[in-house]
């Protein structure tokens, strides 16, 4: 089976490695990611701009990795057209840093990866996590890194062996959410959540005027947990892993 592994948080990101770590354990693995950060990207292509693609050295031993000056679904179209090598069978992204659940499944690059996948009939899984850098968490800073990753290492490798060949149909993607903390605090896995209208944050700028009528305003959002029962929101906000299907193709 050949593995395609990108993000959309660059590839010298955490993520990307303990991701690629795992799926050699189930075909040969390649890596195919931004050159740097491109969160918030969807499902953006670069039209009509060269994109200069480097061979780089990757700490996952046998896995040829390559970064883009691109967007995440720029490396899996360019994955897919074999410009790269190997055509791949699936395309697993992430491990991204914050949830992709609800809502913000719209504007998400690791979602708009696996769905560039998906649009061409490649399996596709899409893996995220609390960000680590989230300060709700209530531990100490020089923990957070290490409390924050301890449940997806925990059931990543079980998941991802259950949704590796697991029928989807046509434009529909897996989306795999890993709540923060310990795994004594994980309550299990919750299976075939569907997406909340709703997400973790709603919409808030803070603004400053500088007179006639110019300003500078910047997007923080309002933290909240009022999630809809059976959603991918709720699932987390109660201490599960989210598993469910996305779908872009009616």
């Amino acid at each position: 089976m050949n593995i395609l592994v990108t993000n959309d948080d660059g590839i010298n990101s955490d993520g990307i490695v303990r991701l690629a770590s795992v799926a050699g354990k189930f075909g040969k693995v390649m890596v195919v990611a931004p050159a740097t950060q491109c969160s918030a990207m969807s499902h953006r292509l670069t039209i009509g701009k060269n994109m200069l693609v480097r061979k780089v050295d990757f700490p996952v031993e046998g896995v040829a990795a390559y970064d883009v000056e691109g967007t995440p679904a720029d490396c899996v179209k360019l994955a897919k057209a074999g410009v790269l090598g190997d055509i791949p069978d699936v395309v697993l992204s992430g491990i991204n840093n914050g949830y992709n659940a609800g809502s913000d499944i719209q504007y998400s690059g690791t979602i708009g990866a696996a769905m560039e996948a998906a649009c061409s009939g490649i399996h596709a899984i899409a893996f995220s996590e609390k960000r680590m850098d989230d300060k709700r968490m209530n531990i100490k800073e020089e923990s957070r890194e290490n409390i924050s990753h301890q449940v997806t290492d925990m059931y990543l490798e079980k998941i991802l062996g259950e949704l590796i060949d697991k029928k989807l149909l046509n434009g529909e993607i897996w989306n795999v959410n890993f709540p923060g903390g310990s795994v004594n605090e994980c309550k299990g896995t919750a299976y075939g959540v569907r997406v909340a209208n709703d997400a973790f944050y709603r919409d808030s700028f803070e603004k400053e005027e500088f007179g006639n009528g110019n300003m500078l305003l910047k997007l923080v959002g309002v933290y909240h947990e009022d999630a809809e029962d059976n959603t991918d929101f709720k699932a987390l906000v109660d201490g599960y892993v989210s598993v469910g299907k996305v779908r872009n193709i009616k």
